[in-house]
This record gives structure tokens, sequence and C-alpha cells, in this order.
């Protein structure tokens, strides 16, 4: 028997979903009929609109999709005036105030606040400049994953156009919007790994092979992995290798596979990677043997070994994040500048769009680490644009921990979400930054917030991955965290170890504290910390991860626990809300 999601989609799902959203909004909040709300709210999700949690009745969030991460000149700027304009809730935010971007762990955007009557006139701002949320949420495929300056730097195999093709042929296809659940995919054509495959529904790597005598460039495919549910899964090889132009019809046999045969009874189990379990690579493989009429070639010689980005390595081996200034093919140079936790306010975001224009091409890219680079900057404007004060607050060479930071959207307005994220994460950098001295020559040390275990912050992958519980402290209910370490991409694929869990949220600083300084004092020179941890051992990390409450670090939200219609108010909530944001009577 199908799941009940499955029937609603039955119903309508896709293309067709838009104009009855349409059509709600000339309406107003109030035309959705109430016991129909979460049906339609998960249809919603096809085109990007994401109701928000409990007690946010009316307020709505959009994510946004733009492939590979590339915003083209002037997309960023209208993103950042519709977050100036559209995305300001009736409250504001400790850290970052009111009106915001958040950057993603896909390399896209999402928006806060938005009330659904607004939704129309938002979508004609965005899609005036080519900026889409068609696919952006749902049992979709989600934005697709790519080295954030393919085309710029240096690539083994050129993946630009594979990446197109699939956005406008695969995930363009209304036929296909109907996924089990949602599916990821990724395509690297770089030695660093930066759209880390490894942790994608079918992620295709570069690779070479001899084939009648000479080397052939391609890639090999792998599928399954994923993080959710403390049931991760790297993705599992096909032993397959494809040249460029079987690149696509390769990904869409497997989608399709997927979309025919995947489970649509349990949607706990029913993810790719429990779809590869299921039925293992080998059948897998057959399956697309007698879909693809190309004659299959066995793996190539893949370049996992050379994977450096969130691989735990040392910075002489590559980029670990792109973060900083890197030399592009043309002999210009892009900027990756470090965004503390991936948000960004509205009027920063439009002047990061200006300083694009004027140092550079006016292209912006986004990675999967929640960081924007500016795009084609000539050597004669470097100096300049390192000079701008707007790169103060978003550093090319931020300390340590900032640089390694990311957050999910936690219960600020998450219905899944356990604990507060993005300002608690804020305050945690600070409080490290001013406190915690780390080796002049470790320039990352990569933490990873994720507000449950459904791991959108990828916190299975940091060198100390957080995860949003709820402990016990003092008698009272306070949010808390497990934390765990050891994680990383690369050739061969970690996930964390847990070494204390239900940890209070205020005594986790003081244990990351305890944990890095144990690095500090303990490691060999020039270790990084994710090769200290190997070398120490796991028993070892859990007697020196001692939580403690520290001076200085005043926890946002503590008690909160979710009791509240916004972790930062503790009045009544306002919600539902007008067209204008005043609230709705409650009088029939």
């Amino acid at each position: 028997m199908a799941h009940k999601k499955e029937d609603v989609k039955g119903e309508l799902y896709g293309d067709e979903v838009r104009e009855k959203l349409e059509e709600f909004a000339e309406n107003g909040w109030e035309s959705i009929p109430e016991d129909e709300r979460e049906a339609w709210f998960s249809r919603f999700k096809f085109w990007g609109v994401f109701h928000h949690r409990g007690g946010q009745e009316s307020y709505f969030m959009m994510r946004l999709t733009n492939c590979g991460g590339i915003l083209e000149p002037d997309q960023l700027r209208a993103i950042g005036e519709v977050a100036r304009d559209y995305a300001r809730g009736p409250a504001e935010n400790p850290e970052f105030g009111n009106g915001w971007v958040d950057f993603t762990t896909r390399q896209s955007i999402q928006l806060h606040w938005l009330k659904l009557e607004d939704i129309p006139e938002i979508w004609e701002k965005l899609e005036a400049v080519g900026v889409s949320s068609r696919s952006a949420g749902g049992d979709t495929m989600r934005n697709i994953s790519g080295c954030p300056v393919a085309g710029k730097a240096e690539e083994y195999v050129e993946s630009r156009p594979i990446l197109d093709e699939i956005q406008e042929t695969i995930r363009g296809d209304d036929d296909l919007a109907n996924m089990p659940r949602k599916f990821n995919i990724s395509v690297s054509g770089c030695r660093q790994g930066c759209a880390q495959d490894a942790i994608n529904d079918i992620g295709l790597e570069p690779a070479h092979k001899i084939i009648d005598g000479e080397e052939t460039e391609g890639f090999n495919v792998r599928v399954g992995g994923g993080l959710g549910g403390r049931e991760p899964r790297e993705a599992r090889p096909l032993d397959l290798f494809v040249r460029p132009e079987h690149a696509v019809e390769t990904v869409r046999a497997f989608v399709e596979f997927y979309h025919d045969e995947g489970n649509r009874q349990n949607r706990s189990k029913n993810r790719a990677r429990f779809f590869v379990d299921e039925h293992g690579t080998d059948a897998i493989r057959e399956e697309l043997d007698d879909r693809l009429d190309f004659e299959f070639e066995t793996a190539g010689t893949d370049f996992r070994g050379e994977y450096s980005y969130n691989a735990g390595k040392r910075t002489e081996y590559g980029a670990h994040d792109h973060v900083g200034v890197y030399d592009q093919k043309d002999d210009k140079n892009y900027v990756g500048l470090s965004v503390p936790v991936g948000r960004m306010p509205a009027e920063d975001a439009i002047e990061l769009a200006d300083l694009a224009d004027a140092y550079g091409s006016g292209e912006v890219r986004l990675t999967r680490r929640q960081n924007p680079l500016i795009m084609d900057v000539p050597d004669g404007n470097l100096a300049n644009l390192l000079n701008e004060p707007l790169l103060d607050t978003y550093s090319p060479e931020p300390n340590p921990f900032v640089q390694g930071a990311m957050a999910c959207t936690g219960t600020e307005f998450c219905s899944l979400a356990l604990t507060e994220t993005k300002a608690r994460m804020a305050r945690l950098l600070r409080w490290l930054g001013d406190n915690v001295d780390v080796p002049d020559d470790v320039d990352r040390i990569k933490m990873h917030f994720s507000g449950c275990t459904a791991d959108c912050g990828q916190a299975m992958t940091a060198d100390i991955g957080l995860q949003g519980m709820r402990a016990r402290k003092d008698g009272e209910m306070v949010e808390a965290m497990d934390v765990g370490v050891g994680g990383g991409m690369g050739e061969d694929p970690t996930f964390i170890e847990w070494v204390r869990q239900r940890v209070p949220a205020d005594e986790v600083p003081g244990m990351i504290a305890n944990i890095v300084e144990a690095y500090a004092a303990l490691r060999s020179e020039g270790q990084t910390f994710s090769e200290w941890v190997d070398a120490t051992g796991h028993e070892t990390i859990v007697e020196l991860a001692e939580p403690e409450e520290v001076e200085g670090y005043t926890d946002p939200c503590l008690a909160d626990g979710k009791q509240s219609w916004y972790p930062f108010d503790d009045g009544e909530s306002p919600a539902p809300t007008d067209a204008s944001g005043e609230p709705l009577s409650a009088d029939d």
C-alpha cells in the first residue's frame, strides 16, 4: 500500500502545482482549507515553497535553484533585493536582525519570513533575471551539485556542459517530478572532489582509462550516498566508467530506475541509499546495462586519492573549501569569502553583488560549504577588492573556527529540528576565536551543526560534528547536542564517531575547547585534526572531551526546547498574519 503522500502527489504535483499556489496567493492564507493545508504544503515544496514550523503559520521559506552554484551577473542582487523587501518577519534574530539570505550546503539560497501573498511577485522579480525555485524541494531532484569553479579552474573532465544538460533535460522533465523521495545528483570534473559525490544519490567522479591503447577521460559512477537518520552511507561504486558523451544518459537511467522501482510505501526507508542496499550494485549495473545502448566499461582509475575538499588533509594538498584567493585558468582570480554559518544580511548580499560587478565579471558562485565566490577578478583589481570593508566581515582569511563552520536552519524555522543552530553557532565561533588558540599551521577545524538527525548541516562529515538533542540539566529540559569527531570526505570517506551525547548546549563550548586544546598540545608536527583523531584513538578522545560551562559564553536560548513560537521571542505568536503582516483575528 502506497504511503498517503503518494496519494497527495498523485492528485497534483510538479509544474501544475504552480497555478494552484498562485491562486491561493491571490486569495490569501485563509483561502487554503485548514483540513487540506498539510497536503498543499507538501505540493508547494516542488516549487521551493516550504511552510514554516508551528507558531509561524502563514509564513514561508523559499529555496532557490542554481545548478552547480552559479549565480550569473545581477542574480545575487535580485535575490538580495527580494530578501530586503520581502523576507522580513515579526521578530528579529539577535545575531542577524531581519531580512537576510541563507547560503545552503547544496550551493543554493533560502529566503525566510515570506508571505504567501508575495510569492507571485517574488517569482516575477527572480525569474526576470533567470533565477528559479522549481524542483527546489519535495520529492524531486534537488539542486545539482558540481565544482563551483567548473569552467574557470583546471578540470580533468569538463563538467559544466554536462551539469547544464542534466538541469535542462532531466530536472526539467515534469514526467520525473514525482520521485519516491528527494534525490541528489552531483558531477565533479576536478581533482579536489568539491561536489562531495560520496554523499549523493548518484555521483559522477573524474577518472581515466586506457581504451584501445589511448588514455580516455570520463567518469566513474557511484550511487546511494547520504547522511540522514544516523544511517549514513558512502556512495557505492558500480564498477562503471562512462565517457563524457554518455554521462547524461547514465544519470537519466538511474533516475528513471529509482523513479519507477523506488519504495513508495515506507518513507523512512526509501531514500536512494536504501534502494542501493536493497538491490545491490551488481543488479543496478545490470539494470543500467539493459536501459543504455553503449557498451559498458569497467571502472577507470579515479582521482579520489587526490581529493582535498573537506578531506582532512594539509592545505598544501589542495583546496579544502575555496575560501581564499585562487588562480583561474584564464589568468584571472576568484576570491572565496567565508560567511559564518552561511547567513548574510540582505544589504550585504546586495553589496557583494556590487563588488562582483566592480571588480570581477559580476558572476558569483556558491560552494557546498555555504560560502560565495567572486569570479573573474583581474590581478589589477585584486588588492582593491581585498581592501573593501565588506571583506573584513566576510574574510577570505578567517580564523580556523569560522572557516570550518556550517549550520543548518534549526528550530528557528524547521519543524524537524530539536535545537536552534545559526545564532548559537555564531556565538560559539566568536567565543572560540577569542578564547582558544590553535597552532599557526592549522587554518581550518571543520565544525558542522545540524539541528536534528536529518543532518542537513552534514555533521556526520565534520572534524567535530554536532547534532541537536534534548537533555535535563538542574531538573530542567534544555537544548543539547550529541558531539562526535573524525568525519571527512576524500579518498576514504569517514563518518564521525560519537564521543559525548546529550551535552547541554551551554557546556558544548567548553567541551570543544578541551578537545581543541588537547589537539594543540598533543599533536605531532604538521598533524591535521583528522590525522590526530585517527592517531589518538576513540577512548582517549572521550576522556579529553569533558563538557563544562565557560565564562564569556551565554547561550541564546538554552531552555527554549521549541517551547516558544520563535526561539528568541517569549511572547505570544502573532501568526497567522494577513498579507501586510497584521495578525488575523481568531473570531468567526
